[in-house]
C-alpha cells in the first residue's frame, strides 16, 4: 500500500509539472470550461430556486379553487354556489375571491381584495413594482379609470414590503366595495371560490363532488397548480438552454476534439515516459489526475460563479426570461436552494464526459510502441 501511495504521489508531482508547462493553454481551457459550467449551473439553480419559492407560496394556498366555466372560458361565479359546496362532507370552509387585471402604462396590474380590508373604502395598498412603475409613494393619490371611463382616486395607504415582491410586485389591493364599483361587478358574483378541506387525503374526492353537483364549474386542486408552475419553469429553463446553445456547442466540439486524439506534443511525452520505464497504468493514471484537476477546478469555479450570479446578483444574464413578468420586474433575491440531485446531474453532464474524453485517447497512445510514437 505504501509503495502504491508513493507511486501515485510521484505521478501527481509529474502531472502538476506537466500542467505548469502548458499553463497558458490550460488556463484558457479552464476559463471556457468554467463559463460553460456557470451558464448551465445558473439555469439549474435559478429554475430550482423559483420552484422552491413557488412551493413555499402555494403551501398557504387553499386546497381547491372553484372557477365557473362559460363556453369553456373562466367567468364570474355566483356566490350562492358556495352554499352548495359547504354542504359537501369534508369541506371546512368556502370563501369568495375578487380579483382581476387592469392594463395601464404598458403593464398589466393585478387588482384584488383581501381579508380585513373591506372597510377601507377609498384607500389602496400597492406592491413595490406598482410604486416604481407609477412613481407613487405612500400617502400619494392613485388615479385609475374604471370600467365606464369614470376616474377613481384612491389614497395609497401602504406599500407592500420588498420581502414579498416575488408575489406582490404588480398588486393593487382595494376594498370590496371599491372593487365592485371600479369593475362594475354585481354583489352576487365573485371571481372564484376557495375551498378548505378538513382531511388533505380527501381533496380529490371533494373536488370530484364539486364538479358533480356544479357541472358548469372547474375545481382546481393545489397540486395541479404546483405541477403547472413546475412545468412553466422547466419550459423557461429549456428556453435559456437553447439561448446558451452556442456555449454548449463549443463544449461539445471541445469534448469531441479531446476524444479524437492527443496532440503531437502529448504523444511524444507519453512515448518518452514509456521509453524510460513507465507502465501503461502509470500513463493512464497521470492523464486521469490531469483530467480530474482540470475538470474539478472548472466545475467548482463554475458552481461558485453560478451561485454568485443567481443568489447574489439575481441572475442578470437571463432573469427576464425566467421570471416571466412583462414590465413589472420584481426586485428580489432568491433564497439559496441547491439540491444534491442538481449538483450530481451537473457533475455527470460536465465532468465525467471530459474525463472519459481524456482517458480514452491517452490509453490508445500508451499501448503503442514508444519508438513509433517518438518517430512520428
Amino acid at each position: 500500500m505504501r509503495k502504491w501511495v508513493e507511486r501515485q504521489r510521484n505521478v501527481i508531482d509529474f502531472t502538476i509539472a506537466a500542467l505548469s508547462r502548458r499553463k497558458g493553454k490550460n488556463l484558457a481551457l479552464i476559463s471556457v470550461y468554467t463559463f460553460v459550467v456557470m451558464l448551465l449551473g445558473s439555469v439549474v439553480f435559478f429554475t430550482g430556486a423559483l420552484k422552491k419559492e413557488a412551493k413555499m407560496v402555494l403551501a398557504e394556498a387553499p386546497e381547491i379553487v372553484v372557477q365557473r366555466q362559460v363556453v369553456g372560458r373562466h367567468d364570474f361565479i355566483p356566490i350562492r354556489y358556495g352554499e352548495r359546496i359547504r354542504r359537501i362532507s369534508g369541506v371546512a370552509s368556502v370563501k369568495e375571491r375578487l380579483w382581476g387585471y387592469y392594463y395601464m402604462a404598458g403593464a398589466n396590474y393585478t387588482v384584488m381584495t383581501r381579508d380585513g380590508f373591506s372597510d377601507e373604502v377609498g384607500n389602496a395598498v400597492i406592491g413595490q413594482g406598482v410604486s416604481r412603475t407609477l412613481q407613487i409613494q405612500e400617502g400619494d393619490a392613485l388615479a385609475l379609470r374604471g370600467h365606464e371611463g369614470m376616474l377613481f382616486n384612491f389614497d395609497v395607504k401602504e406599500i407592500l414590503p420588498a420581502a414579498s415582491e416575488l408575489v406582490s410586485a404588480d398588486l393593487i389591493i382595494l376594498s370590496e366595495q371599491d372593487f365592485r364599483d371600479f369593475f362594475g361587478l354585481e354583489k352576487d358574483l365573485a371571481t372564484d371560490l376557495t375551498v378548505r378541506v378538513r382531511n388533505p387525503r380527501e381533496v380529490a374526492t371533494v373536488a370530484a363532488k364539486v364538479a358533480e353537483i356544479l357541472p358548469d364549474t372547474r375545481p382546481i386542486i393545489r397540486e395541479e397548480i404546483a405541477r403547472t408552475y413546475d412545468a412553466v419553469f422547466d419550459w423557461r429553463g429549456g428556453v435559456i438552454i437553447v439561448v446558451v446553445a452556442t456555449a454548449l456547442l463549443a463544449f461539445v466540439i471541445f469534448s469531441f476534439e479531446k476524444a479524437s486524439g492527443l496532440s503531437a506534443e502529448e504523444k511524444r511525452e507519453i512515448g518518452t515516459l514509456k521509453a524510460i520505464g513507465w507502465e501503461t497504468g502509470d500513463v493512464i493514471a497521470m492523464k486521469l489526475w490531469e483530467a480530474v484537476a482540470v475538470s474539478l477546478t472548472a466545475f467548482l469555479l463554475g458552481m461558485v460563479f453560478a451561485y454568485l450570479h443567481v443568489f447574489v446578483a439575481s441572475a442578470p444574464l437571463f432573469e427576464q426570461v425566467l421570471r416571466g413578468w412583462s414590465i413589472l420586474y420584481p426586485e428580489f433575491r432568491l433564497t439559496p436552494f441547491i439540491s444534491p440531485y442538481e449538483l450530481t446531474t451537473l457533475f455527470f453532464l460536465t465532468v465525467v464526459p471530459y474525463i472519459v474524453a481524456t482517458i480514452i485517447p491517452s490509453w490508445r497512445a500508451s499501448i503503442v510502441d514508444p519508438d513509433s510514437i517518438m518517430r512520428s
